[in-house]
């Protein structure tokens, strides 16, 4: 516990720049940012299924599927507060995820993220349900988890620094690609289009929502690991 709750040395400054770097090729490369979306996906989803539960509502299941789409159903009232939110917590959760993770890297708390992280995707494992969200929460899972039983504090550095930054800059992403559907008349039932339904407050609105969370989290969480 005391190796949990410690604190270990920071990442070099060069491993922090080579991970952001690697992280920005896997989303900017669209053959390398459609298996790694997968990682992205499983927040989105996750931050859904989190929000349900603490709004009262009954979590009834999480799908995540081949083609990195995703789906939470939760039951409850059709309307208001809990759904809203519930609704608008999908896009903001990978980049909220990052600026956490970041945070506990800048007060030299990898290996707290990394325990962390694999309890996060124990529990949500337990709300998946169809074979390939299983396989692709477990896989992701035993990644962290392996890291963290079996590397120093280097590989866990460097491993946690490239986590944070994924999710940071894949957090940015999804935002613009469903802004370029909606242009093309595509995903009508998007989460945008469906808080918008709710709220009567536009679902470009919601867009810029969006943005400004992932964008504000990927300058916080930069800021947070370009300073260790």
């Amino acid at each position: 516990m005391n190796d949990i709750l410690g604190t270990q040395p920071a990442p070099d400054e060069w491993i922090v720049w080579i991970t952001a770097g690697c992280a920005l090729v896997l989303v900017a490369v669209r053959g390398l940012w459609l298996p790694a979306r997968n990682a992205i996906t499983i927040a989105h989803e996750g931050g859904h299924g989190i929000v349900a539960l603490a709004t009262g509502r009954r979590l009834e299941g999480i799908r995540l599927h081949s083609d990195t789409s995703g789906l939470t159903v939760s039951r409850g009232r059709p309307t208001g507060l809990g759904i809203v939110l519930t609704l608008a917590a999908g896009y903001p959760a990978a980049p909220l995820l990052g600026l956490g993770g970041a945070a506990l890297i800048g007060t030299h708390r990898t290996t707290l993220l990394l325990w962390a992280a694999t309890a996060l995707l124990l529990a949500l494992l337990v709300m998946v349900r169809n074979a390939y969200g299983i396989l692709t929460v477990l896989l992701t899972g035993a990644a962290f988890l392996l890291v963290s039983l079996f590397t120093g504090p280097d590989v866990q550095g460097a491993f946690a620094c490239a986590a944070v930054w994924f999710l940071l800059l894949g957090g940015v992403r999804p935002a613009f690609e469903l802004q370029a559907k909606r242009r093309r008349g595509g995903a009508p039932d998007s989460d945008a289009d469906q808080l918008a339904r709710l709220t009567h407050v536009p679902a470009g609105v919601w867009l810029i929502f969006f943005h400004t969370v992932s964008i504000c989290c990927l300058i916080g969480g930069g800021r947070w690991l370009l300073r260790l």
